[in-house]
């Protein structure tokens, strides 16, 4: 049978994706935006690229099958043979697209409810037409709204009376809502990342806005926060390997299943000091007493009509700072269990990240598909 995934062009899908062709002989149907097939490999080249080589990437592709759509379209903007079929063929549904646009209201309702809607649209038929083994869907810690100072069970996260930091958490935790309502009979699970950043095996990111503010942080002589503050960062390669994981099995322990660093989380002054190890900046100083007027000017600069770095830095703050002295981290014991290993402290990683994203100037060196060999061809 076949999984339906969307999302799996994306940054975390990307690595679910490699995990799931390297460690199983699962065929999979990858919901994409593309116009055409050449431009769905190149789209899904572009995603993979990071963790194969082209060789390899081939060697995948007669086990994917591209399928144009749009999340946010009727249908998924599938057509309606190719629709119908996925339902008979597709034994579980895997829901990995989201914004993560956490200033945009519009894209988030866009993409977060009304695409979602439309993944359970398709879950549902699915399961009338023949059942359905699994769907996943790929949440966040978000969920859980404003917090200070806690260890957050999943079962606990979610409070309908508590604010929410942004649009993004806040149709994050309502996607949810409606997963659970409308698909009361299918196996479901809800994977929660937290803050993903970086790849502990080669320390390289194609997604550089959380890894630019910290970067920026870690260039600052102040830091306008406590230096004990907590932040719950997890390392890619191990989200990835969690999802597919968990996805995977045909019974799972819980339903819901954080995919953070937990407890283990590291503090704000050993982050600093990783980021900083091996350069010739010394690490910041604390000030807390100066997070109310850094908040306040960052938001000043994220307002200014003329765009520049000033702009940029302000506008990264504004949207991460809430994410980065909240003090709250997300109790990961369920993940950890099922998925037989811990992440990796960020710490581990952190300064080889720092090197490569500045190295490469916060943007991935993308490159196109080369054409296949010769013996290939043939």
């Amino acid at each position: 049978m076949t999984t339906f995934i969307t999302g799996a062009t994306g940054y975390l899908g990307s690595y679910v994706l490699d995990v799931m062709m390297r460690e199983s002989d699962e065929r999979v149907a990858v919901l994409t935006r593309a116009k055409s097939d050449a431009e769905g490999v190149e789209k899904l080249w572009r995603g993979l690229q990071q963790h194969m080589d082209a060789d390899t990437f081939r060697s995948f592709l007669p086990r994917i099958e591209l399928v144009p759509g749009d999340l946010t379209a009727t249908n998924l903007g599938i057509e309606a043979s190719s629709y119908e079929r996925l339902t008979r063929e597709c034994d579980s549904v895997l829901h990995i697209a989201a914004s993560l646009n956490r200033k945009s209201e519009k894209a988030c309702l866009n993409h977060n409810l009304r695409g979602t809607l439309s993944v359970i649209e398709f879950a549902r038929a699915a399961k009338d037409l023949t059942g359905l083994r699994r769907f996943s869907h790929v949440s966040t810690v978000a969920v859980a709204g404003q917090r200070d100072r806690e260890v957050v069970q999943e079962d606990e996260a979610i409070d309908w009376a508590r604010s929410d930091y942004d649009p993004y958490a806040r149709t994050k935790k309502f996607a949810e809502h409606m997963v659970r309502r409308l698909l009361p009979e299918v196996p479901k699970t809800f994977l929660r990342p937290s803050i993903v950043m970086g790849d502990s095996r080669t320390a390289e990111t194609s997604q550089f806005d959380m890894v630019r503010a910290f970067c920026v942080l870690a260039d600052m002589p102040i830091l306008p926060f406590r230096a004990d503050v907590r932040l719950d960062i997890v390392n890619a390669d191990w989200v990835g390997r969690a999802i597919a994981t968990i996805h995977a099995k045909d019974v799972t322990e819980h339903e819901i299943y954080h995919l953070s660093a937990g407890e283990s989380a590291c503090t704000a002054r050993q982050i600093t000091e990783a980021l900083t190890s091996g350069n010739s900046r010394r690490a910041p100083r604390f000030v807390p007493a100066l997070e109310g007027p850094f908040g306040s000017a960052m938001n000043q600069l994220a307002s200014m009509k003329r765009r520049n770095t000033l702009t940029l830095v302000g506008s990264l703050f504004k949207v991460f700072l809430p994410y980065i002295t909240y003090d709250t981290v997300f109790d990961n014991s369920r993940a950890v269990k099922e998925v037989g290993m811990a992440p990796t402290p960020f710490t581990e990683y952190a300064g080889a990240l720092y090197r490569y994203a500045k190295g490469v100037g916060y943007r991935y060196p993308y490159r196109p598909l080369p054409p296949a060999r010769v013996e290939e061809a043939a």
